[in-house]
């Protein structure tokens, strides 16, 4: 069983991101880590081939410094990893994104791409689909339980009224969520032996694409801190309360 597993490196989630003067997210010379959604993935990989044989593999996209979210994988336990990074990339949006990874993926045979439902600094949350549909592969989303059979892959998408049992062939794409099974701890033997796992690091060249085809279709042009929230204003019991409280609904288009 030939496994992707798509991860990325993103700016500490427990801190505030830095932007630079491009208004980009600064990802170099800051704290980052290998994105927390990204683990259950991992972790998603690593049960499937621990179940039907075969390896794992990290792709990711991003500067030289995604390379340590890349090794927290293999210390997991993945056994490889592919690093696309190239200076036409900086500032690439969810379309680009899909298009390089996607064009990764397909330089060798997989069975199944599993991902995370969102990445913690982008949140759009339509990377998966948007490799799924380049690559012509069906895509199982917000998945909380997975199973690998033979020929097929079945998940559990959780509802507001239960869940959905989704079925599809092989080769497919799977997003899991937090509520997939918990992403297991790197021992000091894995990260030890993640030191000298194969990792491929590749250019746009050398996926054959042409940075234009891969350029931002959007850019941001400026930002604006929101305001800050004032006080509120505390109605004192009395004959005029009831009038003022209505007046402020009314303000806030309540009523």
């Amino acid at each position: 069983m030939d496994v992707v597993v798509l991860v990325k490196y993103v700016p500490d989630p427990t801190g505030t991101p830095k932007l630079g003067e491009d208004f980009l997210v600064v990802r170099e010379g800051t704290d980052g880590t290998l994105d927390p959604g990204d683990e259950y993935a991992v972790e998603a990989g690593l049960r499937t081939v621990e179940a039907h044989g075969g390896e794992v593999t990290l792709v990711s996209m991003g500067p030289e410094v995604a390379m340590s979210a890349i090794r927290k994988g293999l210390s997991m336990g993945a056994h490889r990893g592919v690093l696309v990074t190239d200076p036409a990339l900086r500032g690439a949006d969810a379309l680009a994104t899909a298009r390089v990874l996607a064009a990764a993926v397909s330089r060798r045979p997989f069975d199944v791409i599993f991902t995370g439902s969102e990445s913690t600094d982008g949140y759009t949350g339509t990377v998966p689909m948007a490799v799924a549909g380049l690559l012509g592969i069906p895509a199982l989303t917000f998945a909380r339980k997975v199973e690998v059979g033979e020929g097929a892959v079945r998940i559990e998408r959780q509802t507001d009224l239960g869940y959905d049992v989704i079925e599809a062939p092989i080769p497919a794409l799977v997003s899991v969520t937090a509520s997939a099974a918990e992403p297991r701890y790197a021992t000091l033997k894995g990260i030890m032996a993640a030191k000298s796992k194969p990792v491929e690091q590749l250019s746009l060249a050398d996926l054959g694409l042409d940075p234009a085809t891969v350029a931002p279709t959007q850019r941001v042009l400026g930002i604006t801190p929101a305001p800050s929230k004032g006080a509120g204003e505390i109605v004192q019991d009395g004959d005029g309360a009831v009038a003022r409280i209505v007046d402020l609904l009314v303000e806030a288009k309540v009523i």
